[in-house]
């Protein structure tokens, strides 16, 4: 299974990307385009991860960037919450 997309609008305002499948580095690229556009304006933005089976490193990195700039990683699996944690004490940055 490749990844999906979804672009969800809540009653609160979150824009939330739901995300399934993998994620390699084709759709990092997707996923950065996408939260910028949404940046621009007023929107507070979230990541839905629960249906997400695989990550490459560079969306690990990419996540870890993007949480620590302010959006919200939701049903984020264990295994990615743990590399996230690991870029997180190494340093590693895209």
């Amino acid at each position: 299974m490749t990844c999906k997309i979804e672009r969800v609008v809540t009653p609160n305002g979150f824009v939330v990307f739901r995300v399934s499948g993998r994620i390699d580095r084709a759709y990092v690229e997707v996923l950065q385009e996408l939260i910028e556009k949404e940046k621009t304006g007023e929107a507070r933005v979230a990541l839905n991860l629960i249906e997400v089976t695989v990550v490459s490193l560079e969306a690990v990195r990419a996540l870890t960037v993007a949480e620590a700039n302010g959006i919200e990683l939701r049903n984020c699996p264990a295994y990615v919450r743990e590399w996230i944690s690991q870029v997180r004490k190494c340093g590693l940055r895209e």
